[in-house]
């Protein structure tokens, strides 16, 4: 089997699909197919696949290869070195990971020179044989005939031996490969606190006598125990129970040397497998298994960013509607931008209800003003510092408004991320005359009205989309959630004549340039008459239009096809279908009745299969459909504004901000989000809380439990609000959308760090080697 038909068996199993077609995604990915484009118009040719199995597949696609290019190399080296028999080939070519690839190849890979390079060099090699083939010899006596110039003593001479030895363990892949199954199966995460941290590190209390298996240990708790070490408060140790584990270890390294009698050589070489374990392979089944627990706890994470971050891209938006936007501040005033019904900045304006100006008939005036002026319909508040204060100062000017005139409805909306775009170089590009305080106001208005054009201008990981964003690997974060808003804003389709840049930039087949060359070819030429058009944009050729094209709308055009999803290249078959109902395009599209009577199996010919065929039917009873839900908002209840103001049996509306593994944080208007635990979701068991909520969602919570000095709030969705209880092991509020958003460490009762603001640097990289260098000092 060659290497590509490998690699597409592996992923083939991985995705329920058939190598066939991981065959025929990976030749379209690799010809410059983006998945969007691969997943919504090469049906035919992929069987299928969908979006989600195309990510993992051109995720794993790029592991494989790497781990293919790996083997090569390790087996040209092995080759090189005149090293390599039919046995170690064979045993190369099995490896399934790169763990145990690596494994393989320690005893031929270069290294520096070590004790046991030392002893070899001091001709103690053959000292060690000898003492394995005679069990029966004393060591010592052995030893002996080693001692020189070189070799001080007896002693010197059987501790070069155990080197050699020890080396040669270490480098057993087949010990290697049992002893990490074991310890995987075994090994306990063991945290305590490090002396006289205990009142610093106070919020990580539940971690200071912690131990748990290695293997049940989640994602969010892993992350908390690596932040609480790489914060020095805790030391970290994986290891098994010393009382049962570590002698079932030490008793594979004895098996490894065939130390099982009780000859003086077999003394002599249980010791040795001892200091083995001990010094050597303990501490690097620790690094293996820590490396792990952070690959599996960033891996997860990093799925919980990917949905939460899916599910706010994809909230409903309001609509093309006049928006005033207000970003709420105290001492330095609200800011106002109201933007026109396309997303048009029309007028700005600062307000000072607030002390210490105080200045309510002003403020209340101008706000009037605005609406009237520019016929608001839609206010949106942020939901930062003062966002109640401003709510509750809104909804009394809004009473002075004439009778005659429509009172427009105020949303709360989380301003997570805009402070980011409003110093971005971006909003600078956009505003470059205007102060990016009222930058902030222009994003907060602008994301209500279509929160999907306007969050694809902020950094998607600014957005505040899970906790511990910020610990996690931010390489494969960025790629994650990257993948996400091209998903997402590919499912929506983006209008070709209004898009921004920023937002066409998503567009499959695009990219930031030729995003910015489509925008100056409509700024210089007007808007675009149809699709086909776009050709005319320099540097967009055939390929580019060919991934866009489809996800491209144009309304009222030349072409009525081009506000649909139908791609270009099948307009031909959609005016065949068209011609079988016996009416004008523009009249059937939308027009379900007309399409009933018929069969998509007429329409399959030599290039469309009917996945297409299905498609098209499906595009000309709703052309261009949008699939986000229809918008609602939650209503904060008056007199709730603070977590002062909350008692248990409380029942409030609120808005879903965030979906962790553990349960739901919900915005319920008191600048601190509560906490409804996965147990407290349902009248029901729930393995996994997207099956209930998602971000953005309105709920209906019942508060159970409110601790105000560690600012933690408990929720319940039960039809029954749950029994009133103390928060279970995840439970925290997390911090107000916009600042850090990574929960409490999660524990019994763990304390949050609510509104700190994380350092650049803050990743976590650090608590791999602050733990590593603890291990070694408990093992000297």
């Amino acid at each position: 089997m060659d290497t590509e038909q490998r690699i597409a068996r592996t992923i083939a199993a991985e995705i329920a699909a058939t190598p066939r077609q991981v065959t025929a995604a990976t030749e379209l990915l690799d010809g410059g197919a983006t998945v969007p484009f691969v997943a919504r118009y090469r049906k035919e040719v992929t069987g299928g696949l969908d979006d989600t199995q195309l990510r993992t597949l051109a995720d794993r696609l790029g592991y494989l290869r790497e781990l293919e290019a790996r083997r090569a190399a390790i087996l040209k080296s092995i080759r090189d070195q005149d090293r390599l028999t039919p046995e170690l080939e064979r045993a190369i070519a099995g490896a399934e990971t790169k763990a145990t690839l690596e494994d393989i190849y320690l005893p031929y890979k270069p290294k520096r020179r070590t004790k046991a390079t030392i002893a070899r060099e001091n001709g103690l090699e053959p000292l060690a044989r000898a003492i394995l083939a005679d069990r029966s010899a004393e060591p010592a006596r052995l030893a002996e005939a080693y001692v020189g110039a070189a070799v001080p003593g007896t002693k010197e001479a059987l501790d070069g031996a155990r080197d050699i030895l020890a080396e040669e363990l270490a480098e057993n892949a087949d010990l290697l490969g049992r002893l990490r199954g074991f310890m995987q199966r075994e090994a306990f995460v063991t945290a305590r606190v490090a002396p006289g941290k205990e009142e610093a590190g106070a919020k990580f209390s539940d971690y200071f006598d912690h131990r748990e298996a290695w293997k049940d240990m989640p994602a969010h708790r892993a992350l908390a125990i690596l932040r609480a070490s790489k914060e020095e408060v805790v030391t970290i140790d994986i290891a098994p129970d010393p009382e049962t584990g570590a002698p079932q270890a030490e008793g594979m390294v004895r098996a490894a040397l065939g130390a099982t009698g009780d000859a003086p050589g077999d003394r002599w070489l249980r010791d040795v497998a001892s200091w083995t374990w001990r010094v050597k392979l303990s501490l690097s089944m620790y690094v293996d298994l820590m490396s792990e627990l952070r690959a599996r706890a960033h891996e997860e994470a990093i799925k919980v960013f990917a949905r939460n971050l899916r599910d706010l891209l994809l909230a409903a938006p309001a609509g093309a509607k006049a928006t005033l936007g207000l970003d709420p501040g105290l001492r330095t005033g609200v800011k106002a931008a109201v933007v026109d019904a396309t997303g048009k900045l029309v007028a700005t304006d600062t307000l000072y209800p607030f002390p210490p100006r105080r200045d309510v008939q002003g403020a209340e005036a101008a706000l009037l003003h605005l609406i009237t002026r520019h016929d608001v319909t839609l206010i949106a508040i942020g939901n930062g510092t003062a966002s109640r204060e401003t709510e509750r100062f809104v909804a009394e000017a809004l009473k002075r408004l004439p009778a005659s005139a429509t009172t427009p409805t105020k949303v709360i909306v989380s301003e997570a991320g805009a402070s980011v775009y409003s110093a971005s170089e971006l909003a600078a590009r956009e505003f470059p005359d205007l102060d990016v305080s009222l930058r902030g106001a222009v994003s907060i208005a602008r994301r209500l009205q279509d929160p999907l054009a306007e969050l694809v201008k902020i950094e998607p990981k600014s957005i505040g989309v899970g906790q511990y964003q910020h610990d996690v690997d931010q390489k494969r974060l960025a790629k994650a959630l990257e993948g996400v808003v091209e998903d997402a804003v590919n499912a929506v389709g983006v209008d070709l004549n209004t898009a921004s840049a920023p937002l066409l930039a998503h567009v499959a087949g695009l990219g930031p340039a030729l995003a910015q060359a489509i925008v100056t070819h409509r700024d210089a030429a007007g808007a675009y008459a149809t699709r086909k058009a776009l050709l005319k944009v320099p540097g967009l050729g055939p390929k580019a239009f060919e991934q866009c094209a489809g996800f491209l709308r144009i309304r009222d055009g030349s072409e009525p096809l081009d506000a649909s999803a139908v791609h270009p290249e099948a307009y031909g078959l959609a005016r065949r279908i068209v011609s079988a109902c016996g009416r004008d395009i523009r009249a059937l599209m939308g027009a379900p009745e007309a399409l009933r009577g018929l069969s998509a199996e007429d329409f399959v010919d030599d290039t469309f299969g009917l996945p297409t065929v299905r498609d098209i039917l499906s595009e000309l009873e709703k052309p261009g459909r949008d699939p986000r839900p229809d918008f609602v908002t939650a209503k904060f209840s008056d007199g709730v504004e603070d977590i002062k103001d909350l008692r248990p049996g409380m029942s409030l509306e609120g808005t879903v901000t965030n979906v962790a593994a553990f349960g739901a944080f919900v915005d319920i208007g008191v600048h601190q989000d509560g906490l409804v635990h996965i147990s407290q979701l349902a009248d029901r068991f729930v393995k996994d809380p997207h099956e209930v909520v998602k971000a953005g969602d309105v709920v209906r919570v019942r508060v159970t439990e409110v601790d105000v000095p560690r600012k933690r709030i408990g929720l319940s969705m039960r039809k029954d609000g749950g029994a009133a209880q103390s928060a279970p092991r995840e439970a925290g509020a997390r911090a107000a959308p916009g600042k850090d958003t990574r929960p409490p460490p999660n524990g019994p009762k763990g304390g949050g760090t609510p509104g700190r603001t994380p350092k650049k640097d803050d990743t976590g990289g650090g608590a791999m080697a602050d733990a590593l260098r603890a291990a070694m000092e408990r093992r000297r």
